[in-house]
């Protein structure tokens, strides 16, 4: 079994991949137009690595979580190792306070950047979260614009994409919640 490597796995919204090694999961990514440029994105996250079919247990338990998620089972991606090594301080951070962010729950820019110590670090935080190298194991798409708007989103497909993930967790920004035991 290799210490290190990718591999692309089927999930409710398309094709993923995933890398690994000897620190943990180095990159995710989620479904491009085709293979060859999930691929592509991958390993410009991930540096150079090899396909393999013989997953080490961290990846296999990835790509189990990353499916159920994204098949809309509640799933904790916390416990994944993230090798954050060639990452800065301050996406370490942003990455950390969006990794405590539930299934089915979101938070905006601005209360992460509050949560940093300075609202007006709010479009760094969108910044940080636009080159994500790990989502969904870091939810970024559980982060919004104020007013509950989608935002941005550097996946294929956009904030599309970003709505359809949250609308797969139960959440529909914007929308009025019934009151005092409506239904």
């Amino acid at each position: 079994m290799a210490d290190s490597g990718y591999a692309l796995f089927d999930t409710a919204i398309g094709r993923c991949a995933l890398a690994w090694g000897p620190l943990g999961l180095t990159a995710v990514q989620l479904p491009e137009d085709s293979d060859a440029t999930t691929v592509r994105r991958l390993l410009t996250n991930a540096g150079p690595s090899e396909a393999t079919t013989v997953l080490p247990r961290l990846a296999v338990q990835a790509v189990a979580d990353v499916q159920a998620l994204l098949s809309g089972e509640r799933r904790d991606l916390q416990g994944l190792p993230l090798d954050m090594s060639h990452l800065t301080g301050f996406q370490c951070a942003v990455y950390a306070i969006a990794r405590a962010i539930p299934p089915g729950q979101t938070r905006s820019y601005g209360e992460i950047a509050s949560e940093l110590g300075d609202v007006k670090l709010a479009r760094a935080v969108g910044q940080a979260l636009g080159r994500n190298p790990f989502a969904p194991v870091v939810p970024c798409h559980r982060v919004l614009a104020a007013g509950n708007q989608p935002g941005g989103f550097s996946a294929n497909g956009g904030a599309v994409t970003k709505m359809r993930m949250l609308a797969i967790e139960g959440v529909v920004p914007g929308a009025t919640l019934p009151m005092f035991g409506e239904v």
